[in-house]
């Protein structure tokens, strides 16, 4: 039987973590971990109102101010119990009065925000303003994928990116197979069905606490979206080989690596980041990942120095690069705060230097995906176009190779790239291209 919420404690738990992420600047995962770890009195179901409403003002908070009129009462529209509110009475969390009543803000000033907000933002004349309202996303982005992709689609786009993600599994194949993980699941009360595409992920019903369960502390399975899964599947890691993911962070897809190894061969996470490979190194423990090894990296051209050992010796490289990260945007609605125009530029600049570094650890023959989760031609079908003709050795290959033909007509493939999209193929929002070194 599910608790009433106790809603002066979860109202004060969002808007502490609404708080550290708009004023502070912190990410939402971590200002909700902070927050909930020292909310101990919260029960499960307050738990789960706290993040869907802390993610769900993100997701919603440039139709909110709007909806306010943020150009002729700005502080209204900045202050957080207002847009708070104002997302409980438009998500049919609360009514006006009662939201109003709950957050010290006034019921008329909600009313009026919601009085035909739907016909007006309609009525907005510049198709690119509206959608960008429509979608809750800065205008330069809401512009950019429209000149991208076309309205339409642009239009179809923005919508998937700000909506709520599944939660997608991988069955660890160390451990198990994907069946008799879905079993499992099902002996602890979760139900589940078949990724579309991976051939080793399941979407879980619901949005349970994955983590809590015994099967994920058994290491049965990784919490992996499914895009990410087909980039390791991209990769074609077999057993044996010797395998660098190059910017491996806390280790997600290197654990996929390892279970397309078996568990055999040499996988070398390298990463700047020594708190990430702890968590990676953490990941590999609960998995049974035996050979798996990191290694700290520098950044910038001290790296050269670092890799030497690998040069011109592995079978496959991943080069998941940093990128601007669009595509995560349905897990991450807080990158809207963060993210500028200019970012894709930069960021193309720091993929190639590291396509140019990465690619020189390849033997005759070995295979490199580069893979973002950006949305954009200047990170992606640009800095590929740039692998194949710039980095030294380097050609495009054709991805049906590692993911077989009927996959990659399925996610339609274009030779050796992919762009895998939420409203296309209800992923994340990825590119990947596969070379191979002459």
């Amino acid at each position: 039987m599910s608790r009433a919420l106790r809603t002066d404690l979860v109202d004060a738990a969002v808007l502490e973590a609404f708080g550290l992420v708009h004023e502070q600047g912190w990410l939402s995962d971590r200002a909700l971990d902070r927050v909930l770890r020292r909310e101990r009195r919260l029960y499960a179901n307050e738990r789960r109102a706290v993040a869907e409403s802390v993610y769900g003002i993100l997701r919603s908070e440039g139709q909110l101010a709007w909806l306010l009129g943020a150009a002729e009462a700005g502080a209204a529209s900045r202050d957080l119990s207002t847009l708070y509110a104002l997302f409980l009475a438009r998500s049919g969390g609360a009514p006006a009065g009662a939201a109003g009543r709950r957050l010290g803000v006034s019921p008329r000033l909600l009313e009026g925000a919601l009085l035909r907000a739907d016909e007006r933002i309609a009525r907005i004349a510049d198709p690119v303003t509206r959608l960008s309202v429509e979608s809750s996303l800065p205008f330069w982005i809401a512009e950019r994928l429209v000149a991208e992709f076309g309205f339409g689609e642009g239009r179809a786009l923005s919508l998937a990116l700000n909506v709520r993600a599944p939660l997608t599994v991988r069955a660890n194949l160390l451990k198990t197979e994907r069946e008799a993980l879905r079993e499992r699941l099902a002996s602890e009360g979760v139900t589940s069905r078949p990724t579309r595409f991976s051939p080793w992920g399941l979407v879980l019903d619901g949005h349970e606490n994955a983590f809590a369960l015994s099967s994920f502390r058994e290491g049965l399975f990784e919490i992996q979206d499914e895009g990410s899964q087909l980039i390791a599947l991209a990769v074609g890691a077999r057993a044996g080989q010797n395998v660098v993911d190059a910017c491996a962070g806390a280790g997600g897809k290197a654990l996929a690596l390892a279970a397309e190894m078996h568990g055999k061969g040499s996988l070398h996470a390298l990463d700047p980041d020594p708190g990430r490979l702890e968590e990676a190194r953490r990941r590999a423990r609960r998995a049974s990942v035996h050979n798996l090894r990191t290694r700290l990296i520098p950044a910038g051209p001290e790296a050269d120095k670092a890799l030497a050992d690998l040069g011109g010796s592995c079978d496959r490289v991943l080069v998941d690069a940093p990128c601007s990260g669009l595509g995560s945007l349905r897990r991450n609605p807080d990158l809207r705060l963060r993210l500028a125009p200019e970012d894709a530029a930069r960021y193309a600049a720091l993929q190639k230097e590291l396509l140019l570094r990465y690619a020189k650890l390849l033997k005759p023959g070995g295979r490199l995906v580069y893979a973002t989760c950006a949305i954009g031609r200047a990170e992606n079908e640009e800095v590929a176009g740039f692998a194949g003709r710039e980095v030294p050795g380097l050609s495009p290959c054709r991805l049906e190779a590692a993911l077989g033909e009927r996959l990659a007509a399925a996610l339609g493939v274009k030779e050796a790239a992919a762009t895998l999209l939420p409203h296309r193929h209800g992923t994340d929002g990825f590119f990947f291209a596969a070379f191979v070194r002459g």
